[in-house]
Order: C-alpha cells, then sequence, then structure tokens
C-alpha cells in the first residue's frame, strides 16, 4: 500500500505505525503466495462464467414466482449452473435450507437408513453435527438424530500430523457401511482443513472396497479456494451453505447439495417429501441473489483466503500458535488463532467487530448458541446475518481458547480487520 494510504490509517482511524509496518512486511513475503491464489480466482471466475452462458442464463430468471413453484424455470436455471459449477449430475439449491448444517443433516439422513453404518472419516465433526448424529453431550436428548433412527455410527480420529488416518478407514468399513463422510473444514477444531488430494485417496480407497458406498463431504469453507472441487475428484455427494463462500455475501439465505442424481433426488424426498421432492419449491425471489452471488464468489474467496493468509502470518510474527501454519496451503478460508485466553480472545473479536461495516459500535458477547455445548462469541457486523464470507471471527469460550478467523468482501476489508486486532494488542 502507499503512504498516503498508511498516512490515512495514522490519522483517521488511529492504526499505530508498528501495526502498519508489521502488515506491511509480511504483505511483501506473501507476495509470491498472492499471485497463485489470484491464478486460482482467474480460473474459477471464468468456470463460473462458463457454467452461466453454458446454461443460457437470462433475465426471465430472476423472476418471481408463487405457491407451490411448480415449472420455477430460475429456480431450475440456478440448480443447473451449480451442477455444472461442481461437474455433477444434480443439484439442489433452496433458501429454505437453513444453513450448513440444515444442508449436512438433510442430506444424511436421506441417505441413511435404520441399520446402515455411517463412518467420519475426518475426525469429531463439527459442534452442531454432533446434535445431528446424536453424539454430542446434549445430542442424546433430542429425537430425531441418526442414532435415534437406528443408525450406526463410527468416528475414525486423525491421525498425529492431523490428516485422515487412511488405514484407519479402511479398517472401519464393513458390511453396514452405507456413508463415508468428511468433514473438509476446520470447524472449531485444531486443524487444517482436510485437503483435496487426502479426499482424493479417502474416495479411492472406499470404492475399491466398495464401490456402493457413498463418500460425502461437508464442503462448507472449501468452495473456489482451489481450481478443482471434491466432486471433481469422485466425492459423490456434497453440500454447503450459500452464506458462506458461493452466495458471496449477496445470498440472503439457503443451502446447496450437489453430486449424482439418483442420490439427490433420494436426498430431495428428505428436504420436502416422497414424491414431491425437487418439483416444489418456491424460491421467494432470490434467484438473482444467489446468481449473482455465485458469479462474484471467486474474487470474493479470493480476498478472503488472502485476509486470513495474512492474519496467520502476522499472528504467527507475534508468537501465536496458528492453524493453518504461516504460509502453509489452503483448503478453507478459516485462519485459527489460539490465545490461551478468554480475554484475549474475546478482545481480539472485538476488534474485528469495530471492523465491520454494521454494528461496528457493538461489543459482542459469549452467549448460549443453540446447537453449541459451549458459550459461543461471535463479531459478524455483517450485511446478512450470520454470513461468514463477510469479514467476521467467532470463537466457543473453552480452553484452549482458539477464535477463527474468516470471510472479507474485499481483501482490503479484511486486511484492516487484521490491522485493528494487532492494534488492539499492541
Amino acid at each position: 500500500m502507499s503512504e498516503r494510504y498508511d498516512d490515512f490509517l495514522r490519522k483517521e482511524l488511529g492504526i499505530k505505525e508498528q501495526a502498519i509496518n508489521m502488515v506491511n512486511e509480511a504483505e511483501q513475503e506473501l507476495q509470491p503466495m498472492f499471485t497463485e491464489l489470484d491464478d486460482i480466482c482467474a480460473i474459477n471466475q471464468l468456470k463460473v462464467l462458463k457454467a452461466f452462458q453454458d446454461n443460457r442464463i437470462n433475465a426471465t430468471h430472476f423472476n418471481w414466482n408463487t405457491g407451490y413453484g411448480y415449472d420455477d424455470d430460475g429456480r431450475e436455471a440456478v440448480e443447473r449452473v451449480y451442477a455444472s459449477v461442481f461437474h455433477t449430475e444434480a443439484a439442489l439449491v433452496r433458501p429454505n435450507i437453513v444453513n450448513g448444517t440444515h444442508a449436512i443433516a438433510t442430506t444424511l439422513l436421506g441417505l441413511l437408513k435404520p441399520g446402515d453404518e455411517l463412518i467420519e472419516a475426518s475426525g469429531k465433526p463439527y459442534d452442531t453435527l454432533g446434535n445431528v448424529i446424536g453424539t454430542a453431550k446434549e445430542g442424546d436428548n433430542f429425537t430425531g438424530t441418526l442414532l435415534d433412527y437406528g443408525v450406526l455410527y463410527k468416528e475414525v480420529p486423525l491421525t498425529p500430523d492431523m490428516d485422515i488416518d487412511f488405514e484407519a478407514v479402511r479398517s472401519a468399513i464393513s458390511n453396514k457401511t452405507k456413508v463415508v463422510a468428511m468433514q473438509r473444514s476446520t470447524g472449531y477444531d485444531w486443524r487444517p482443513a482436510i485437503s483435496l488430494a487426502s479426499i482424493e485417496k479417502v474416495v479411492t480407497l472406499v470404492h475399491e472396497i466398495n464401490p456402493e458406498i457413498i463418500v460425502f463431504i461437508d464442503n462448507c469453507y472449501g468452495e473456489f479456494v482451489d481450481t478443482y472441487e471434491p466432486t471433481d475428484v469422485g466425492v459423490d455427494i456434497m453440500a454447503g451453505s450459500l452464506i458462506k463462500n458461493p452466495g458471496g455475501g449477496i445470498a440472503l439465505s439457503g443451502g446447496y447439495i450437489v453430486g449424482r442424481a439418483d442420490l439427490v433426488e433420494q436426498v430431495s424426498y428428505r428436504l420436502t417429501c416422497p414424491g414431491i421432492g425437487g418439483e416444489c419449491g418456491l424460491t421467494y425471489g432470490q434467484n438473482r441473489n444467489v446468481l449473482q452471488g455465485l458469479f462474484l464468489s471467486p474474487k470474493i474467496v479470493n480476498s478472503a483466503i488472502k485476509g486470513a493468509t495474512l492474519c496467520g502470518v502476522i499472528y504467527d510474527k507475534l508468537g501465536y500458535e496458528v492453524m493453518p501454519r504461516a504460509f502453509a496451503k489452503r483448503s478453507d478460508i478459516i485462519q485459527a488463532i489460539k490465545f490461551g485466553d478468554a480475554d484475549k480472545t474475546c478482545a481480539f473479536c472485538n476488534a474485528v467487530q469495530s471492523s465491520a461495516p454494521i454494528d461496528s459500535y457493538v461489543t459482542p458477547i459469549p452467549w448460549d448458541m443453540p446447537g453449541y455445548n459451549d458459550q459461543v462469541i461471535m463479531a459478524a457486523g455483517a450485511f446478512v446475518m450470520g454470513s461468514s464470507i463477510e469479514l467476521s471471527a467467532d470463537a466457543p469460550l473453552r480452553e484452549p481458547y482458539i477464535a477463527y478467523f474468516q470471510g472479507g468482501l474485499t481483501y482490503e476489508h479484511a486486511r484492516f480487520g487484521v490491522l485493528k486486532s494487532i492494534n488492539s494488542l499492541i
């Protein structure tokens, strides 16, 4: 950045010289990585553009529909575009999927029947999914969990170097195994995101044992981080949230499920009901937002990854443990920082909140968030409530007190969030 820009930071925004210098120096070191990330962004932008063009998207696809949503050309167009982008046979993209956990739960509940076995190959899943499975502290008190329905469950821990334990996955598979699932992103764990190379190894391993076993990926936070996706390496079905990467900060709500046509149809009966499936479902005039968000998503994800990378390098230099490690190749947009202290964790989230365009004057406090066993503090001054593709930070208030930084609709905003956070430490 220029001296004029740095002068504005000092005089107008109160950023200290030490913080400015730290970020400027880190950016110089990151330039080769940023160049590679820009290439990934450019390829993904053209991939999305081609999907729009191949599916002949036009202004009529933005029109409203009412009632049951029969013959909703816009909804069908959105789903064709998603299937094209992720190179799958079919897609469900719906505003009534309330979050990523709902998309994942709909998929698993649609695929698994009593007596079927689910194997989680990437260790303990995210807090809210533990409630869906029935393994979380409160999950066994809920009705309608997978365990409640008689689904069998195995969990394969990661190796000491925090990767998939391929031999343990092989050993876990039985003649009852129906789905092998993986959570690509970090979640609220202390590990790097699962790489596409490891995902591909699991797909090959599972399908060699039994090609009928379904490999499922929770792709939240992973879309457009690389030039290809889990479905490009053989994953059978995949789910994610529209208020994370693929919504581009414009989609107001929703989730997606993409994969083999027979599997997506089976899941659609869980989303609505048998006999109706994906044929109904009003999109409430959201097709334009969903499509425009998807079109912008490669660039916005690029900004988020750059911001997360900068954050990781800075906090590594400050002496904190970070995950992924500084300068590491990434498979999601999340940067974790281990503060080891509740007050520092909350101060970090407060600094990110104060960098927001919305509710910047608000002080976030830990609260009992639905689906979590610990109080969670969330900094998210966003245009779309809870949108974690916008600059945000959150942390479960439990040892070792790790904060998770993600998002940024522009790199400049993500960069300022990093500046503001280290400025508060200094």
